[in-house]
C-alpha cells in the first residue's frame, strides 16, 4: 500500500505504567517511503485482543482491497490452524474490527462479505487521489520526504547512590505465573450453506425475546450466532428443541447473553443422525409344487420355477 507516511512519534508509549525501564526494547526507526501499513496504537497495544487477532487484524489492513481473507485461505498463508484462525476472526467481530455478512450472488452461490476497519467508530477517510501523470519525457515532479523528527537529547542520568550492603543470599522465589482463560472453541457451521436454513435461524434468534425479554440480542450477535443455529438445525434438530436448549434453565443474573448463547450452541451440539437401516424384506414361505411335489418358495402355493417353464414349452 503506497501511502504517504504521515507524522508519528519515534516510539509508542506503554499503556501499562511501569513497563518502561532503561533495559527495555530500544527502537531503531527509520522512514518508509514505499509498501507500508499505518496501524493504531489501539490495536497494536489492545488489552483484550490475543495476539494472533492483533497480528491477523493487520495482515487484512495491508492487504488491498477485493483480497481474499476467507479461513482457508489464511490458513494457507500462515502456521495458525483454521480453528485459531476462526476464533482470532470472532475477537475482531466483537472489538467491531471487522464485520463478515452473508450475501447471495446473482447466479443464487452464497459469498461471504469482509470489512476491516482499521478504527472502529470513526468515519472512513475518502481514497487518495491518484498520482498525476507527467508527459512522456518530462522526469515526474519528486515529492520531499519531510526529515525524520529530531530526537530529544535524553536527560543525563543521576549519579547512582553507593551500593549498599549485599543482603544475605535467600532462596529466589519464583514470579507467579498470571492466569490464562483457556482459549474459547469456535461456533458451530454448517457443513453446506442454505439461505433458506439461515433465515430461519436468524428468525429465530430475534424472536427468543418473547420467550424470554432477557435474551434480547443485537443485530451483530444475531448475525454472528446465526450459523451455530443453522447447524443445529442441519442436523435435523427441530427449531422448537433449539428454542427451548437456550432458553431453558437460564440464571438468575444473566450479563452476557450473546455469550450465554455462544456457550451453549458450541457445548450442547447434538451429533448428527444416520441413516435408519432398511429393514430386511422377509423371505416367502415354503410351498410344495403341485405338479412334482418340490418345496419352493412363493407367497401363494402354485407350481414350481420348473413346472411353469415346461408348460411354457409346451404351448
Amino acid at each position: 500500500m503506497d501511502t504517504q507516511q504521515v507524522s508519528a512519534p519515534s516510539r509508542a508509549s506503554s499503556r501499562v505504567p511501569g513497563r518502561v525501564t532503561p533495559f527495555g526494547a530500544i527502537h531503531m526507526n527509520s522512514v518508509h517511503t514505499s509498501r507500508f501499513t499505518i496501524v493504531g496504537n489501539h490495536l497494536a497495544q489492545h488489552g483484550e485482543l490475543s495476539l494472533t487477532a492483533i497480528g491477523l487484524a493487520v495482515h487484512i489492513q495491508s492487504l488491498p482491497d477485493g483480497a481474499k481473507t476467507s479461513i482457508k485461505v489464511l490458513a494457507d498463508r500462515f502456521p495458525e490452524s483454521e480453528a485459531r484462525i476462526a476464533a482470532a476472526l470472532r475477537e475482531l467481530e466483537e472489538h467491531s474490527y471487522l464485520a463478515r455478512t452473508l450475501e447471495r450472488l446473482p447466479g443464487g452461490k452464497l459469498v461471504t462479505r469482509t470489512i476491516s476497519y482499521n478504527q472502529p467508530g470513526a468515519a472512513p477517510v475518502p481514497a487518495a487521489e491518484p498520482e498525476p501523470q507527467t508527459e512522456p519525457g518530462r522526469p515526474a515532479p519528486v515529492r520531499a520526504t519531510p526529515p525524520p523528527p529530531a530526537a530529544e537529547p535524553e536527560p543525563a542520568e543521576p549519579l547512582a547512590p553507593e551500593p549498599a550492603q549485599p543482603a544475605p543470599a535467600t532462596e529466589a522465589t519464583p514470579a507467579p505465573v498470571p492466569h490464562q482463560p483457556p482459549a474459547r472453541p469456535p461456533l458451530p457451521q454448517p457443513q453446506t450453506p442454505d439461505l433458506e436454513r439461515h433465515r430461519a435461524a436468524t428468525d429465530l434468534l430475534a424472536g427468543l425475546r418473547r420467550d424470554e425479554p432477557r435474551l434480547l440480542l443485537g443485530e451483530h450477535d444475531v448475525r454472528r450466532l446465526a450459523p451455530a443455529v443453522a447447524a443445529w438445525l442441519e442436523r435435523d434438530v427441530h427449531p422448537d428443541a433449539v428454542r427451548h436448549a437456550l432458553t431453558a434453565d437460564l440464571p438468575d443474573r444473566l450479563k452476557q447473553p450473546a455469550g450465554l448463547l455462544a456457550h451453549r450452541l458450541t457445548a450442547l451440539l447434538p451429533p448428527p443422525l444416520h441413516a435408519a437401516p432398511t429393514p430386511p424384506r422377509p423371505r416367502d414361505p415354503l410351498q410344495n409344487c403341485d405338479r412334482c411335489d418340490r418345496a419352493f418358495r412363493s407367497p401363494e402355493p402354485g407350481r414350481c420355477r420348473d413346472c411353469r417353464t415346461d408348460l411354457a414349452e409346451a404351448a
